[in-house]
């Protein structure tokens, strides 16, 4: 290996393949590679959390710290220290990083990698910075990993302005917290099965079937009381793996909230964390009408309990933050309902965020 400590910084929001291009280089030279991410603000579908994943799922090996505000705290670093905006000069940049490595993080660093023209700049700045604490640290380099970027054409700030256009350039786990999960909720035979179906072939993408009827049938009917938060658990795991091979949304046929109604209607209880399942947010809920005829296939209650159902679904809504939709009429008609809902609510995000929908 030429270096024993290596050093990549980034907000990473989200993580693509240029960042995971320079840390590949950066590991197949280090004996150590070490992964700092900060941003202030916060951006969108990129929080600390969520950096921190993407980064330890793609690179296993690598030494991944993400700092925000609450992490200083949390080391009772004074609060006069604090994680720079993203606006702050350079210098102010480099101070908090050096500070970062030569106090809290202790990193004697060789080589930082960058594909950036301030790479040489921040090396030199480094090197000041963890002589106050190592006097006789030798120069940190500068290795710089496609500058030009011809290999991985692309930067963070545009795959942000559409994720989807520029899916290519994000890992699949990365690409999957862009994807919309939109809940299709509704009583039994009330076409929601039907409608999660429609929606993603008119979207050209996944839709996520429902579990606990699959069980359900797979029991002739008979489930435990544990059974119901294992539904709900394996459901909210089918979205995960489905998401990430969606375009834009997925289109989910039931929620957790389904259970917990089944759960309640069953056995007249339900576990906290059943419960907290069922809370779950969703960009848009969609409840389909009991306005289908009802058909009974050997599986259903009846019509009385379908409206009962339908009944406990307006209530739960109206009491959730999320936005909702109530879907009436054929399915032709309530795919255009939920587009039109998808496009306003689009609209709006692009709005608030300040980006174009048009390329």
């Amino acid at each position: 290996m030429t270096y024993r400590n290596g050093l990549v910084v980034g907000k990473f929001a989200p993580l693509h393949r240029g960042h995971e291009l320079v840390i590949t280089n950066a590991l197949a030279q280090c004996e150590r590679v070490h992964v700092l991410s900060y941003s202030k603000p916060e951006l969108a579908r990129c929080e600390p959390a969520r950096r921190q994943a993407w980064i330890e799922r793609s690179f296993p090996n690598v030494h991944c710290v993400v700092v925000d505000d609450a992490w200083l705290r949390a080391r009772g670093v004074a609060p006069s220290i604090v994680v720079p905006n993203n606006d702050a000069e350079d210098a102010v940049q480099r101070d908090f990083v050096s500070y970062l490595c030569r106090e809290e993080l202790q990193i004697a660093v060789d080589a930082v990698f960058t594909s950036e023209d301030y790479g040489d700049g921040f090396a030199r700045s480094l090197t000041r910075g963890l002589r106050a604490r190592w006097p006789d640290h030798p120069e940190i380099a500068h290795v710089s990993i496609d500058r030009a970027r011809q290999l991985v054409p692309i930067s963070a700030t545009s795959i942000r302005a559409d994720p989807h256009a520029r899916r290519d350039y994000l890992s699949a786990h990365v690409y999957s917290n862009f994807v919309d999960r939109i809940a299709i909720l509704g009583g039994e035979s009330t076409g929601k099965s039907t409608l999660a179906i429609a929606l993603a072939r008119h979207f050209a993408t996944e839709c996520v079937a429902e579990y606990g009827r699959e069980l359900w049938e797979a029991r002739e009917g008979r489930l435990e009381y544990a059974d119901l938060l294992s539904i709900a658990e394996q459901q909210v795991e089918r979205e995960q793996r489905a998401s990430a091979q969606s375009l834009r949304y997925l289109f989910c046929d039931t929620s957790p909230a389904t259970t917990l109604w089944y759960c309640l209607d069953l056995f007249g209880r339900a576990e906290p964390k059943l419960r907290a399942l069922a809370s779950r947010r969703y960009p848009l809920q969609v409840l389909c009408a009991p306005d289908f005829p009802f058909v009974q296939d050997g599986t259903r209650r009846d019509d009385a309990f379908r409206h009962r159902q339908h009944d406990w679904y307006l209530k739960h809504l109206e009491c959730n933050e999320d936005p909702w939709l109530l879907a009436t009429g054929p399915i032709e008609e309530r795919v255009r309902q939920v587009e039109a809902a998808l496009s306003r609510s689009d609209a709006g995000r692009a709005a608030a965020a300040g980006v174009s929908t048009l390329f």
